[in-house]
This record gives C-alpha cells, structure tokens and sequence, in this order.
C-alpha cells in the first residue's frame, strides 16, 4: 500500500505536466472536431437571439435534428421554418423551462415525438436589469427559475437517457458575470454565479460517465437584444459580441469536447487579477472600466 501510494505521488507532477504540454500542442494545432450528424439537438430559448444562432450554426454543421423550445411562439416558428429550409429536420415546442411541470411534460412530447436528445443546450435566460431594492420579488423568483432551476429540470428531463445510451452532451450558456459580478444585474449575476457552480459540480460527475461530457461557455456581453442598452466604457478596447461567434465558438467547443470556453480569450486575465489581487484594486478597475455604471442605460428587451 505504501508503494503503491508513493508511485501514484510521483506520477501526479508528471500528469501534470503532460496535460499542459498536450493543452499546449492542441493550442496551435486543428483540433479534430467531432462528427454531428447523428446528434438531436435541442436549445433552450432557441427563437431569437444567440439561440437563434446556435440553431444555425448546429444546421450548418449537419446534426440530424434541431428542437427548439422558447415562451414565444412567433420567434420559434421564424427559426424553425429558418432552419428547415437550410435543409435541417426541425421542430419546437412551447416550454418555460422555470416551470417544472412543464419542462417534463414537454420532454416527454419530444421523446415521443422526434425521439432522444444527445444535444441539450441550455441557452433560456431572462435579465431585469435593476439593483436589488428596485427589483420586484416575483422578477427576482423569475430570474433564478429560469436561468438557475430551469438547468435542473431540463437536464434531469435528458440525462438519463445520455447515459443509458452513453452517448450525450449538457451544454451551458452562460456569462462572464458569473465570475466577475456588476452593480444592476444583481439577479442575472446571481443566477449565473449559481449555474456555473452547478455545472462544474455536474463536470466533475460525468467524468465517470463514458460517452457524455458537458460544455460551460462564459462569454463576454453579447449584442443581443436582452442586454440592449448596456454601455461599456471602451467600447474600441471591449467591443462586445457578436451572437454568431459566440454560436459558433460553442459548437466547436462541443465538437472538441471542451469543458470550459471563455469568450473572449483575455476574459482568463480577469480570473487571473480575481484571484491574486486586493479587493481595492478590483474595485478600482470596475471604476476605470466603467462595469459599475454600465447598467444605468439598460433598457432590455423591448
């Protein structure tokens, strides 16, 4: 037994060393990206915005199925006939993925309907953009639902299944926010701080599990229509997102079966400065940055 620990000490450094030379090499050489075309997939909140574009850029990459689900059936249907005429099988379903009942009920209708998911892209979320005292209590509730819970349920709705076939992949959109939080988005920071913890928490559990991964992409604000308002100080120096790279960053990083994605890369320099400088100096980069006031001229989703 002595022996036997010993070895497994010495060997630790070793790993160690050979997953960052092998992270290293992978860096600078094409990654070999795996093949889609027998995946169904299905996003959440997949009628406008980066769902929107997830939809497309899965359909461009040739999985079998796209199931959409979303609150507002105008946007899915757009989507949908949008994809099927890129050639892609696809279908929606009305479902608030805040509500339990209804998640279940409607993975059910999707097994029986267009049969099992190995793609689960949870993407639905809702921000209000108001500090904690101005925020209403049932907004508030609404936000952690959705954005929090609704990971839940969807993925004890698909996961099961992943496993019995060992075939299956969780995905998480979720936000930089969660890492660094900002004045005027207290729920939304929230919600995603409390679903980054819950998808590394189920990482680390699938990794006995052969044949299905997860993804947690942390993107930088996006130019979409919910954060629609939003001001960043040096805009030239942080310009934000587009929708369809952060689309087609997330897909790739499925096809790699990478873990986590920060976007864009200098984003690893803000968990870096978290973790070795003081609170002072935080603060005062959000002060020179602009994060703190960013939120005043939010004006959200009309």
């Amino acid at each position: 037994m002595m022996w036997k620990w010993l070895g497994a000490l010495l060997l630790f450094p070793v790993q160690m060393v050979y997953l960052v030379v092998k992270a290293a090499v992978c860096l600078v050489l094409p990654p070999k990206l795996r093949d889609l075309s027998r995946e169904n997939v299905l996003v959440t909140g997949g009628g406008r915005g980066i769902g929107r574009h997830l939809a497309r850029e899965f359909a461009r990459r040739g999985v079998r199925k796209i199931i959409l689900w979303g609150r507002t059936e105008k946007c899915l249907k757009e989507t949908t006939e949008e994809i099927r005429m890129m050639g892609t099988e696809c279908h929606y379903f009305i479902c608030d993925v805040g509500n339990r009942e209804e998640v279940y009920r409607q993975a059910k209708a999707v097994r029986e309907k267009v049969g099992d998911i190995t793609i689960l892209v949870n993407n639905a979320a809702v921000v209000h953009g108001k500090s904690l005292m101005d925020s209403d209590d049932d907004a508030l509730l609404k936000s952690q639902h959705i954005n929090t819970l609704g990971q839940f349920w969807t993925t004890k709705a698909f996961l099961p299944r992943m496993l019995e076939l060992q075939n299956g992949h969780i995905v998480c959109l979720n936000s930089v926010l969660a890492l660094s939080a900002i004045p005027g988005a207290i729920d939304y920071c929230t919600s995603k701080a409390s679903s980054f913890a819950f998808m590394e928490s189920l990482t680390l559990g699938l990794l006995d599990c052969p044949g299905v991964n997860a993804t947690t992409v942390l993107p930088f604000h996006t130019s979409t229509e919910m954060f629609q308002g939003m001001r960043i100080r040096f805009p030239s120096l942080f310009p934000p997102l587009k929708p369809e790279t952060v689309a087609r960053r997330t897909v790739e990083a499925v096809q790699t079966n990478q873990a986590f994605l920060l976007l864009p890369w200098t984003m690893h320099v803000l968990v870096i400065l978290k973790s070795i400088l003081p609170q002072a100096a935080l603060e005062e980069i959000h002060k020179f940055s602009g994060s703190y006031t960013c939120m005043n001229t939010f004006k959200g989703r009309t």
